[in-house]
């Protein structure tokens, strides 16, 4: 087994494993969860790294590649991302800044490339391909991999680099990094796509036939415009417009995640372009909390407000065409987070009862701590934590009779609760 010494590991708590259940012991607890759907939440709460020989193994002519979070080594470059035997994601770069638990390795062994934690061969991995068009540049020379990102199984459009909620000083989320290092795109080109560089990548792209079964559109909040987030709204517009040229059909399978728009917002979203489904994120389960780790939400829609255009988004797209998601774990930070993991649990049941009997779905995304947010220093949850929520969450979808096709692993890949219907 090789060594690299040019990752540096800092543990917040050298006893974290003694406070807690392992691996090997989750999985023998939760039976009915899938050791795959485990591995992925584990590897995503606690981080990763890759060894030399592990590196070997990546070709950039196959692969995807991409730069760690928060690395001080200049070049280096790792995989972006892993596939687990049975397709399962794990959806997380290197971080050579690692301030929680000690990360999980990627490495060599009897010639697989896998992952391990203190020596224990967890789970064979392999690296993301890249898609045929990464290679190649638009008219106007831009790399088509600016342009759309892609994962295994869809393509994504980012249509913003800048959140403007970072504008405000204290207002950008807690937990998020986007602008926490003080880069400010405000008024550039970085919030705007091209539309030109859009239609060329998406020719491109519709070449590789079966490889893509959909489409996400995602960006930073934009608070202009003739009333809030129209701005943001006609970018998300123009963008389905152009992507939806490749397609036969008026509707295409496709989801854009974005800001609470108001029912009128929603309404030309879903009457102007073939969007199908959409979501926009809560983040947290719990007013309080959501006011506290999101104050620039906060301070322009308020969290019954969001709740509220949830609804009206069901009532537009659909019941199973619309979802919310939380960075679980973040409602546990210090000091004003729940004080124990039981409580939170609770709180996030009853608001999932509640969002469901309204025919909104549910996804967890997994929170790592990323170096240069607010919330930095923090430490996240349990891995049993995880299981609980992600069995809690499934079967509250289940009975409420949503459906998990919009988000599924075969569209995403990230969200553990909606990958248990893999199984």
């Amino acid at each position: 087994m090789s060594e690299n010494k040019q990752v540096r590991v800092r543990e917040k708590d050298p006893d974290w494993r003694k406070k807690e259940e392992s691996y090997r012991e989750i999985v023998k607890k939760y039976p009915d969860v899938s050791p795959f759907v485990i591995t992925q939440i584990d590897a995503q709460r606690r981080g990763l790294f890759y060894t030399d020989a592990a590196l070997e193994r990546l070709n950039p002519a196959i692969h995807q590649v991409s730069k760690p979070w928060g690395t001080i080594y200049e070049g280096r470059r790792v995989p972006t991302s892993l596939l687990l035997r049975d397709g399962t994601s794990i959806i997380i770069s290197e971080t050579t800044t690692q301030t929680q638990r000690d990360p999980y390795t990627v490495d060599v062994v009897d010639g697989k490339t896998v992952l391990i934690d203190e020596g224990d061969v967890i789970e064979e991995v392999e690296y993301w391909e890249k898609p045929q068009f990464f290679d190649k540049t638009t008219s106007r020379g831009t790399p088509m991999h600016q342009v759309l990102d892609a994962r295994p199984q869809r393509y994504s459009v980012f249509m913003s680099n800048y959140c403007h909620f970072w504008t405000t000083p204290g207002h950008g989320c807690k937990y998020c990094g986007i602008g926490a290092g003080g880069v400010k795109f405000k008024g550039t080109h970085s919030e705007r796509f091209n539309p030109q560089d859009l239609r060329e990548t998406m020719r491109e792209m519709i070449r590789e036939k079966g490889r893509f079964v959909g489409v996400i559109l995602t960006g930073g909040s934009i608070l202009s415009g003739a009333e809030p987030f129209d701005d943001e709204l006609e970018g998300y517009i123009a963008a389905l417009k152009i992507v939806g040229e490749v397609f036969e059909t008026r509707r295409f399978p496709s989801q854009v995640n974005s800001t609470a728009f108001t029912r009128k917002q929603l309404e030309r979203l879903y009457n102007e372009t073939g969007l199908s489904s959409y979501t926009t994120d809560l983040e947290i389960f719990d007013e309080e909390l959501y006011q506290w780790i999101c104050p620039g939400k906060a301070a322009n829609i308020s969290y019954e407000e969001w709740k509220r255009r949830l609804y009206e988004a069901v009532e537009i797209f659909g019941k199973g065409q619309v979802n919310t998601g939380i960075v679980a774990g973040v409602e546990l930070a210090t000091p004003n987070g729940f004080k124990n993991e039981e409580e939170a649990l609770k709180k996030n049941f009853e608001e999932a009862e509640e969002l469901t009997a309204h025919g909104v779905g549910l996804k967890i995304d997994v929170w790592k701590v990323i170096p240069g947010s607010i919330f930095h220093n923090q430490s996240n949850a349990s891995l049993d934590y995880y299981v609980q929520l992600t069995k809690g969450f499934y079967e509250i979808m289940q009975k409420a009779g949503i459906p998990t096709y919009m988000d599924s692993y075969r569209k995403c890949g990230m969200h553990p609760n909606i990958n248990l219907d893999r199984i």
